[in-house]
């Protein structure tokens, strides 16, 4: 989430109670999480783990939970609940508002787009020209579209991110990190039927120009999908995900976060991306490897009983 103007850290730290330590004369530009952070942002961390990684980042300023060695040019704001400061700070800059009405006032809408009945569109939205957006489809708060999109029935974007911090106490629970980000979505995208695309948690999420995906497709919050991309039904991507141009998924493709799949990399149906895979290849099965390699190994499984028998001879006692 961008402010839109720079913060004094000081205003930060008063408005969370936090101890300021370092760079006390610092200007927040943002809020964000790790994989996304950027000079000038404010990101937080609540357990050991995630202490150098934070320090150690881009960002600028880090919300913690004890008082560690501060980095020159960088300010620690020390508060003993670092994903409540989190949350508070989202909450006065990034107020929700409930928009009751079918069509946000403040929607900027393009010539030449057509919204059909029972569209629901959120605050602060934008949609370019010549655009499509068929029944029953929701667009929810801060979303913003390109011109000749065609978005089919039931889909629904800018959706809260799926992204909740775990807290162990006498019953473990977890608890729901609020989505300040947006979704972008490019010019010439078409988005199937009952589609489900999420907003950042804090930053982007974003569907690059000319990409198509079919119905029942998942995208995760923060992920960052390339130009010209072509996703078939039930693909789910997980969050904070970065797909290259020109990628294919064929349908049931699982794809766990903060992962990258290269540029013109094609996966078979039903398989599992669990890691980074490069791109320029064909890849398949569950966590994939190149389908050349998998159709290998399919032959030789397939030759078992035939070598079991060699083996052991038909009696299964190798006489």
């Amino acid at each position: 989430m961008r402010f839109k103007n720079p913060v004094p850290v000081t205003t930060i730290a008063r408005l969370t109670g936090a101890k300021l330590i370092g760079h006390v004369n610092g200007f927040v530009t943002g809020i964000n999480e790790i994989h996304k952070v950027e000079e000038g942002d404010l990101v937080f961390a609540d357990h050991p783990k995630y202490y150098s990684t934070c320090i150690n980042s881009a960002a600028s300023f880090i919300i913690i939970d004890r008082e560690v060695d501060c980095p020159p040019g960088k300010a620690l704001l020390v508060v003993e609940e670092p994903f409540e400061a989190y949350l508070k700070i989202v909450a006065h800059y990034c107020p929700f508002a409930p928009s009751m009405k079918m069509i946000s006032d403040d929607l900027l809408i393009g010539e030449g787009t057509i919204l059909m009945p029972n569209v629901y569109i959120g605050n602060h939205v934008a949609i370019g020209k010549n655009c499509m957006i068929h029944p029953n489809v929701t667009i929810l708060d801060h979303c913003t579209i390109g011109d000749d999109v065609i978005i089919q029935s039931g889909s629904v974007i800018g959706s809260d991110a799926f992204y909740y911090n775990k807290k162990t106490t006498r019953d473990i629970h977890y608890k729901k990190m609020t989505s300040c980000g947006r979704v972008i979505i490019e010019d010439a995208v078409e988005i199937g039927a009952n589609c489900t695309i999420d907003r950042g948690v804090s930053s982007d999420t974003v569907i690059g120009a000319g990409t198509k995906l079919d119905n029942l497709v998942h995208i995760g919050h923060d992920t960052i999908i390339g130009k010209n991309c072509l996703f078939a039904g039930q693909v789910g991507i997980g969050g904070a995900v970065i797909i290259e141009d020109n990628v294919t998924l064929w349908g049931q493709v699982g794809v766990s976060k903060t992962l990258t799949i290269g540029k013109d990399a094609i996966v078979y149906a039903q398989s599992g991306v669990k890691d980074s895979i490069p791109g320029g290849k064909i890849y398949f099965g569950s966590p994939v490897v190149e389908a050349r390699e998998k159709m290998k190994e399919f032959v030789w499984i397939k030759r078992i009983p035939q070598l079991w028998e060699k083996l052991m001879g038909k009696n299964g006692k190798g006489e």
